[in-house]
């Protein structure tokens, strides 16, 4: 399975900030926010990704990210010339996305919980072995802030509707999806929202009418969206209490290849040496190993 990152879009909501730089290049805590929905994918196993931002924000991505050899990874960029809806990622990504089956993420959502590795990799193999895509419901306080899902006493799937003005649940739909291949052709045939965008809600809702799509609700995941200032400073807040109390860093993608052996500890102790400020941090690995 292949992985795309969309991170694109004009980051309206944190205004002026976005004028000069991409909303995911912006700093949570003591990292860029890409750096959390990458993780995201490599602890899913997934290590051929795919970077979608503008055509000012890809060269910063290319110089924070390079290749992604460092990482034990592949990383790859396309241009979206302009933001037309989430579910046109697919369309820019075809030809990367070749006959492969595709795990989307938002750059802008984090997750975070000890069991989310195993929902990762689960999700994946469930996927790439089934003929259905999934999706995941998260509970929220304002189900008309998103994409909310309807579902039945034994969780499954009634329906799906893009920020309705009276929502039948109370479950959103966060930045994450794991799709079969034939999402890029669904992505081509949905027709353009009274927004003006593809919406991925349109996509679902296709995947849904075919009954090939499921839903698994994330009731033991923190999901922080960062796309307000204020979700921006409370997923800062977050992280550093969550790092400091336990000891441990989050979306440290130097531990998550050396652990998931994307990459040995040779190449560890070379990243090491030019890691001022996680160095203690990644020797630690080495000797506990």
């Amino acid at each position: 399975m292949k992985g795309i990152i969309l991170a694109g879009g004009l980051g309206t909501r944190l205004y002026p900030i976005t004028k000069i730089i991409s909303k995911q290049l912006l700093p949570v805590y003591n990292k860029p926010m890409i750096y959390y929905p990458l993780s995201t994918l490599m602890l899913a196993g997934i290590r051929d990704i795919l970077i979608i931002s503008t055509a000012s924000d890809l060269p910063k991505y290319k110089e924070l990210l390079g290749d992604g050899k460092q990482y034990g990874i592949q990383l790859h960029y396309a241009l979206q010339n302009k933001p037309e809806g989430i579910a046109q990622a697919f369309i820019i990504a075809e030809d990367f996305i070749g006959i492969s089956d595709v795990c989307l993420i938002l750059g802008d959502n984090i997750f975070y919980g000890k069991i989310l590795p195993s929902i990762l990799k689960k999700s994946l193999k469930e996927v790439s072995n089934g003929n259905f895509s999934k999706i995941f419901g998260y509970h929220v306080k304002q189900p008309e802030r998103y994409g909310v899902i309807q579902i039945d006493r034994d969780k499954n799937l009634i329906s799906i509707e893009e920020k309705p003005k009276y929502p039948k649940g109370k479950h959103a739909v966060v930045g994450l999806y794991f799709y079969k291949n034939d999402v890029i052709g669904i992505a081509k045939n949905i027709k353009i929202s009274s927004r003006g965008e593809l919406e991925i809600t349109s996509v679902n809702s296709e995947f849904l009418k075919l009954g090939r799509l499921k839903v698994e609700l994330l009731d033991s995941i923190f999901w922080l969206d960062t796309g307000t200032h204020d979700a921006l400073v409370e997923a800062s807040s977050f992280i550093k209490t969550i790092e400091n109390r336990e000891g441990r860093k989050i979306s440290c993608l130097e531990e998550i290849a050396y652990k998931y052996k994307y990459i040995t500890s040779d190449q560890l102790n070379d990243i090491i040496k030019n890691n001022c400020e996680n160095s203690e941090y990644l020797k630690k690995l080495i000797n506990n190993s």
